[in-house]
């Protein structure tokens, strides 16, 4: 890795911090098992099936937490770029433009700048992958019945962040010649979401032509 993109991916640059496993534990087990695999240079839609004898909702939840890490990672990487000026509407060019809703301050679909999104997005994500009774830690301990809806919007709204990086923050990511490192985390993610259908087909259509155009199709 150069000297540069030494410096973009450093902890420092995280947009928020990063989420870990304890050692000892089971999904601390999971996690090394994945990057392994990762690192072993295995194909991409290999590595993310689910291990023998592993439970798929372990799997999953091992994933989210990896993937938030990694997106966040890469957010991170421009966001002094992503401005209300810059980017006053969080979209994914001016196809798609993306809403927020939660349960809170805004019961109701609303349009925000970018940097608003991804503040309020990467909050309650953390809320929720930190929440024992959604994203459980102690072996035994069953996952809810809710767990793959949370999932589903979780993987669903990191994908909004992948759209809107490579759709208007791309020059940037090319500046850093960290392109290469950014399509490794989205064809990760792509493969995972679509070998457990965790997101529709159609909310992936955004970035079909960066999929085709990268040659995995």
């Amino acid at each position: 890795m150069s000297h540069a993109l030494k410096q973009v991916f450093n902890k420092d640059k995280t947009f928020r911090p990063k989420r870990k496993f304890e050692p000892g534990t089971q999904r601390f087990e999971l996690h090394k098992k994945a990057q392994a695999s990762l690192n072993a240079g295995l194909d991409l839609k290999v590595a993310v099936q689910l291990p023998p004898g592993e439970e798929q909702n372990d799997w999953v939840a091992v994933h989210v937490v990896d993937f938030f890490n990694r997106i966040n990672l890469i957010y991170g990487t421009i966001s002094d770029y992503c401005t209300e000026q810059s980017c006053p509407v969080m979209s994914g060019g001016p196809k798609y433009e993306y809403r927020w809703q939660d349960e809170h301050k805004y019961r109701k679909p609303t349009a925000l700048s970018a940097p608003q999104y991804m503040n309020l997005l990467m909050d309650w994500i953390e809320v929720q992958i930190n929440n024992e009774d959604i994203f459980p830690t102690n072996v035994g301990t069953p996952f809810p019945k809710n767990f793959l809806p949370v999932v589903k919007k979780i993987l669903s709204r990191l994908f909004r962040v992948f759209v809107h990086v490579y759709i208007h923050h791309f020059d940037r990511i090319t500046q850093m010649g960290s392109e290469a490192h950014v399509n490794t985390c989205y064809k990760h993610f792509y493969y995972f979401v679509k070998e457990f259908n965790l997101i529709d087909t159609k909310e992936l259509e955004p970035l079909v032509s960066v999929w085709v155009g990268s040659g995995c199709a």
